[in-house]
């Protein structure tokens, strides 16, 4: 191997001969993106977006600044600033992998307690948008209600101190206030997280919690700020010791690269209150139907997820790659999607559901992308209400089977017991792990119990004929394992 080279700004020249570097000066770079949680995703998917726009010749006043509200954030942003907020990002192609060095950031806020600083950045005139990835479950809304959780202990926080929030939300808000005082405007709040109407949803959590101490600031952004729907896509496993030794494979020393498959996609409402990055120059797509693509996504490639994750987990298969060839899973998959979730997906404009399927398919299992079962499983807790619910009742209204999704909200129930088929144990895997640890415990003598966590089934209990699917599939894993109602749930008609 070639000596290994330092990732920094200094250095690219010298990494060009290893690595994509990029095709712009990065002195040239000016800040109108505030990025709040600045992830793997993000630098895989928006930050590439720009990254290749830069490359282009265009919009270069639109750099990022990146942010975090949690105090972990305070290491990724030293990693980061030491290596002059580069990242390597490794394409993991079935037929093998390339290195891109992208530069679309440059600098990262102080990570602290109040959010001064990011506060600060938000209100200058040069940040016209505010993006955000914060996982599913970061939005604060009830899973039941689909209302705002004003009694979450961060939200009661903000609610007291609106000056030194701990939460995204609230350090928007108090920007907010500064720029409406000062005539500067509003910006465009934009979610990239993987909701269904997710710029809506940010919206009403924006809203809601700034109704609750200045009424009057909450009907402005209401009416000035533009919160645009979108649908990203692109499966970023989580960085450890191979990911590093990948970069270190190209001969670039990078604490903190990001692997990616190769497949991106990025559906946009055009909704900007103060403009945009023409983002559609580098294969974005701007639509009036984000919604259809979003249901699609979520419904097929999401949902798909949990259906492969949990059985894999339970049997001790270490990747998504490895969850596919097990004929049974990879069986379990295709079927539970094509008779219970595609019939109530609306095909988008360059695509059938079943083209979905199989590219889905595909990019699931593309051994090259080593995503392990136990990312793709981790917080259940948001990912089955938001991806696998909406199928269950839209089957149990219209008559279609819910006999698979039955069966995975079963396996969710056995996986949080916290024990794999072979005895080793399975570490805390979402942020309510405690009381579902709990209440699966107390459905190995009463299944039903599962379903009055009301909180994620909503009245789902209270269907007859959920409640008995449920409870005959789970009483059958705890029996008899997981491979053998997946056997049995493939030979029924």
């Amino acid at each position: 191997m070639d000596e290994l080279i330092a990732l920094s700004s200094k250095n690219l020249e010298a990494l060009s001969a290893r690595a994509r570097i990029p095709g712009y000066r990065r002195s040239d770079l000016t800040a109108g993106i505030v990025h709040i949680g600045l992830g793997n995703f993000h630098r895989a998917h928006q930050a590439w977006y720009l990254h290749r726009l830069f490359d282009k010749g265009h919009d270069r006043d639109w750099a990022i600044i990146g942010a975090g509200v949690r105090p972990g954030d305070s290491l990724q942003r030293q990693k980061l600033l030491a290596q002059d907020c580069l990242t390597t990002l490794i394409e993991l192609h079935p037929s093998g992998k390339s290195a891109e060095i992208i530069g679309s950031m440059i600098d990262y806020i102080a990570v602290e307690e109040g959010n001064g600083q990011l506060i600060d950045r938000m209100s200058q005139p040069d940040i016209r948008i505010v993006s955000l990835t914060v996982t599913e479950g970061g939005y604060y809304i009830d899973p039941a209600s689909g209302g705002f959780d004003s009694s979450h202990p961060d939200i009661v926080h903000d609610i007291a101190h609106p000056e030194t929030p701990r939460t995204a939300f609230g350090a928007m808000i108090a920007a907010l206030r500064v720029r409406r005082d000062r005539g500067i405007g509003p910006f465009t709040g934009l979610s990239c997280d993987n909701l269904q109407g997710n710029g809506n949803i940010l919206r009403h959590s924006i809203v809601s919690l700034a109704r609750l101490t200045d009424p009057s600031l909450a009907a402005w952004i209401n009416e000035q700020c533009s919160f645009p729907n979108s649908m990203v896509d692109c499966i970023v496993p989580a960085t450890g010791p191979n990911e590093i030794n990948l970069a270190r494979n190209f001969g670039i020393d990078d604490t903190v690269p990001v692997t990616h498959e190769n497949f991106r996609q990025w559906v946009i409402e055009d909704d900007f209150c103060t403009g945009r990055p023409a983002w559609d120059k580098v294969g974005a797509t701007f639509s009036g139907q984000v919604g259809l693509y979003e249901a699609m996504k979520l419904r097929i490639l999401n949902g798909g997820h949990q259906i492969i994750a949990m059985p894999g987990e339970l049997l001790g298969i270490e990747t998504i790659a490895g969850s596919m060839a097990h004929p049974l899973i990879r069986e379990f998959l295709r079927k539970v999607i094509t008779e219970e979730i595609t019939p109530h997906v609306t095909p988008v404009p360059e695509m059938t559901s079943t083209e979905y399927l199989d590219l889905v398919d595909r990019r699931f299992s593309n051994a090259e992308i080593k995503d392990t079962t136990r990312r793709v499983a981790f917080d259940g807790s948001s990912r089955h209400p938001g991806f696998l619910v909406p199928s269950i009742r839209d089957g149990l209204e219209n008559g279609v089977s819910v006999s698979g999704l039955a069966l995975i909200s079963a396996v969710w129930c056995i996986y949080c017991e916290g024990k794999r088929e072979d005895g080793a144990e399975i570490e805390p895997n979402d942020p309510n792990w405690d009381e579902l640890s709990r209440v699966a415990g107390e459905a190995r003598q009463t299944p039903s119990v599962w379903l009055e966590m009301r909180q994620y089934y909503g009245d789902l209990a209270d269907d007859e004929l959920f409640a008995e699917l449920f409870s005959n599939w789970h009483v059958m894993i705890a029996g008899q394992g997981v491979e053998a109602a997946l056997e049995k749930y493939l030979t029924q008609q």
